[in-house]
């Protein structure tokens, strides 16, 4: 099992594109609470609400996508957007991955996120508020020097995330897919509530050219609706009505699925469908599991896993980062260990029950 991780050489590099962003994470426990203190600081004329934790951290699809994929040995080209303070908080930030960092930083705006965590006994939520600076506005032209079109030849495979916050998406998209032909082409469009019909024609016009297709639960929903194919949830009516869900929405779609819940995570290609439960873990955190689960899934396909087998990593690789309470990835070695603990407690459980 996982011989392909094994095996797997770390010689080319992986193409990711576009966003930074500067997250706050401000921790808050219950929601009514907290807005209850809000309304009281606005009858007197406003005022400070104390005794919340806060960290600025590291933020954006990308960003996160291509550190989870440093952590995990892969050589990256990032694409993106930073002023003279974002560039330094990149540079310090993949400063221990030496030469196998490659940034590609134009000049502008990076964004700005404020993300409210709510905790409470039952669940844990985020929401968040963000100003997307310059990421609107990324196009082809950040990736088009001699240099920058012969890494495109070369590289094994391109990420492109936060398609929804780029209004400027599906050109960038088209421009680096074409140019790539030896890679794998990967996208996360990220919350495309607003742009739901538009990412759905671009997929239609493009499936020629786009290998996965990665969502979460919520763009599922968006995407399905886009589709006119009925949405289903992995919690209230069972694992096969999603499956069935999710392969029509491939099949239609013309490209790969990989949607990743709190539940577990399916793959579908329209004809084959396979569903991975999640591992119960403890969340620390409650951003960045997404783009874990894609770096993850991303390096399980280009060490060769079979669908099972990536699934399973994705899965277990999110777990621990959101089980983490400093925003640290997993090594790929913590995650095979992970992954083989929970097999033999399992073995284990069956033979004394």
């Amino acid at each position: 099992m996982f011989e392909g991780i094994k095996n797997y050489t770390y010689q080319d590099s992986i193409i990711v594109l576009h966003d930074f962003f500067i997250d706050r994470i401000v921790s808050i426990g219950s929601k009514f609470e907290f807005f209850q203190a809000i309304d009281e600081k606005i009858k007197y004329g406003g005022g400070s609400i104390r005794g919340v934790s806060s960290l600025d951290v590291k933020g954006g699809n990308a960003v996160n996508v291509a550190y989870c994929l440093a952590s995990l040995g892969v050589p990256i080209s990032l694409y993106t957007t930073a002023d003279k303070i974002g560039s330094r908080i990149l540079e310090n930030t993949f400063l221990r991955f030496g030469k196998n960092i490659d940034m590609h930083i134009r000049n502008g705006r990076q964004g700005l996120t404020t993300s409210l965590e709510f905790r409470s006994n039952k669940s844990n939520s985020n929401v968040m508020i963000s100003d997307v600076g310059d990421n609107h506005d990324y196009g082809p032209e950040n990736i088009s020097t001699e240099l920058d079109m012969k890494i495109l030849s070369q590289c094994k495979g391109v990420v492109i995330a936060n398609w929804a916050s780029n209004l400027r998406g599906t050109e960038l998209l088209s421009h680096v897919f074409k140019n790539s032909p030896r890679a794998l082409h990967f996208v996360d469009p990220a919350d495309i509530e607003s742009r739901g019909n538009e990412f759905k024609n671009m997929l239609l016009d493009l499936c020629d050219e786009i290998d996965v297709v990665s969502i979460n639960e919520n763009e599922y929903a968006q995407l399905a609706r886009a589709i006119g194919i009925p949405i289903e949830s992995v919690s209230e009516r069972g694992i096969s009505r999603i499956e069935k869900s999710v392969k029509l929405l491939a099949k239609a779609l013309g490209t790969k699925i990989d949607l990743h819940t709190r539940k577990g995570s399916i793959w579908s290609d329209g004809k084959d469908v396979l569903y991975v439960e999640s591992f119960k873990v403890k969340p620390q955190i409650s951003t960045g599991a997404g783009d874990s689960w894609d770096a993850a899934d991303l390096f399980g396909y280009l060490a060769g896993l079979n669908h099972y087998e990536r699934l399973l990593f994705s899965n277990a690789y999110a777990s621990l980062y959101i089980r983490s309470p400093n925003y640290e990835p997993a090594t790929k070695d913590e995650v095979l260990d992970f992954i083989l603990d929970f097999i033999q407690n399992n073995q284990n459980d069956q033979i004394e029950s």
